[in-house]
């Protein structure tokens, strides 16, 4: 099986969300996972473990093989 790469992006609420990219973003997570579902959750969880949510952020989640998420 391929391993995945979660990306999660921190975004400001000022940000509108197709703006909100790896150059916009205030802070940037990314993680290896098993599978689609594990990378939504990561997307979820990441973010609340190192309290960068709040005081008008956001996450924005990237799914996808280590090629895929590089070119974006």
């Amino acid at each position: 099986m391929n391993e995945l790469l979660a990306t999660i992006l921190i975004c400001a609420a000022t940000t509108a969300v197709p703006d909100c990219s790896r150059a916009t973003a205030v802070d940037v997570i990314t993680a290896p996972v098993p599978s689609l579902f594990a990378c939504m959750m990561a997307g979820q969880l990441a973010p609340a473990h190192h309290q960068l949510l709040g005081d008008g952020r956001y996450p924005k989640v990237r799914c996808g093989d280590r090629a895929q998420v590089a070119r974006r």
